[in-house]
């Protein structure tokens, strides 16, 4: 069931940049848009025009701006009066899509919008048919049913929803898991089922929160169940816990054998300058672009480390660092948790040769010092002053 294109449709200007604590202005967003172009993702969503006159700006200035053949998304929600604004700002891109969103859930039908299930089909229908009498016949409409990965309980309804939106003109149907609840499969499951139900009438999306931490594997596992594209952001940046992280879905579809068209090599730039303009750190245990990826410390892992770091496919490495546009390497460190193929490692860097018979009084030796003063890490540095004590060549 897997399609045979997978779309990378980047939401960081609309959805990462609602929740930044300082919204981006419009050189900013720009300097964002040209990370993306440069990224090579398929589509990017510029921004929610209607909700104020920066975003209307920000927004017709990126679509005017886009190459040829780009899907440039504006956010509305199911008002004409909206859907005619977000209108005139994109359809200045060679390529614009209109992104229509309106809630599907039953808590959301029974508590914040407070109608009844026909007045949401009656909404969504008319919203929907409003967008394609002014875009015209070519244009890509999306609709989102906002808590599709709530509506377990009222599922049937969700297929009557988007059944309503497909025949008003919708050609994109997006399934986002709006707050991630549950665990992936679930989502995905409902995933399935609706891709099954709507065939071939429209193309099916995703667009997944982090709130429990699995939303990237949550998106990925959606592949294999039909879906065509996948909504992401750069530093996994969004409401709350966030956006499925473009870095790590990319990372994961590749090593899948999924062929993308994005440029892997532009990841850590670009992750290391988004930090940059939100103030937002990158841990350094963040997959794909975090600083402390690449180290090993453990005596186990430097042992295969060391006898595979030239390799393609590392003993303890998913891609290399060069791949992501990362200009370090592989680190072997020494702890009290490392073995004796560290120090030998390290000190070969050097040029330097403990002879087998002294490798371990070196061993027992630095291990002691890093013990003696709290597990403190022994530089490489350290290593070579205590190798100087022992009968070396170099």
């Amino acid at each position: 069931m897997k399609p045979n294109q997978i779309k990378i449709q980047d939401v960081t200007l609309r959805d990462g940049n609602q929740a930044l604590r300082r919204p981006w202005t419009l050189d900013e967003k720009i300097e964002v848009f040209d990370l993306l172009i440069e990224l090579n993702v398929d589509g990017i969503e510029v921004g929610f025009p209607s909700s104020n006159e920066t975003e209307f700006v920000a927004s017709k200035t990126l679509a005017k701006r886009a190459q040829a053949g780009i899907p440039i998304a504006g956010l509305s929600r199911a008002n004409e009066t909206e859907i005619a604004r977000t209108w005139e700002a994109i359809q200045y891109a060679n390529k614009p899509r209109m992104h229509i969103v309106y809630p599907v859930s039953d808590f959301s039908i029974r508590h914040v919008l407070k109608i009844s299930e026909s007045e949401v089909i009656q909404k969504i229908q008319r919203s929907v048919s409003f967008a394609r009498s002014i875009v015209g016949s070519d244009v890509e409409i999306q609709f989102s049913g906002e808590h599709f990965g709530d509506a377990i309980e009222n599922f049937a309804f969700t297929k009557e929803a988007f059944f309503a939106a497909i025949a008003a003109g919708a050609n994109i149907i997006n399934l986002p898991n709006t707050v991630e609840r549950y665990r992936p499969m679930v989502f995905v499951n409902m995933v399935k089922e609706m891709k099954e139900f709507i065939g071939d009438r429209a193309k099916v999306s995703v667009h997944t929160h982090n709130d429990l931490g699995m939303a990237t594997a949550t998106s990925v596992e959606c592949v294999y169940v039909g879906a065509e594209q996948i909504e992401v952001a750069l530093n996994g940046l969004g409401e709350r816990a966030g956006n499925t992280n473009l870095y790590e879905t990319a990372i994961a579809l590749h090593q899948n054998g999924e062929s993308l068209g994005i440029n892997f090599q532009r990841i850590y730039p670009t992750a290391k300058r988004i930090a940059e303009m939100t103030g937002i750190p990158i841990g350094e245990k963040t997959p794909i672009i975090g600083e402390d990826i690449f180290s090993h410390r453990s005596g186990i892992h430097q042992d295969g480390v060391a006898k595979t770091i030239k390799q393609t496919k590392g003993a303890y490495r998913t891609f290399s660092p060069e791949f992501v546009g990362r200009n370090d390497s592989e680190t072997i460190s020494f702890t009290n948790q490392s073995g004796h193929r560290a120090i030998q490692f390290l000190l070969e860097n050097r040029g330097i040769v403990v002879p087998n018979e002294e490798i371990h009084r070196l061993f027992e030796k630095a291990k002691a010092i890093s013990s003696r003063e709290n597990n403190r890490e022994i530089t490489e540095a350290e290593l070579v002053d205590l190798a100087s004590c022992f009968k070396v060549t170099s």
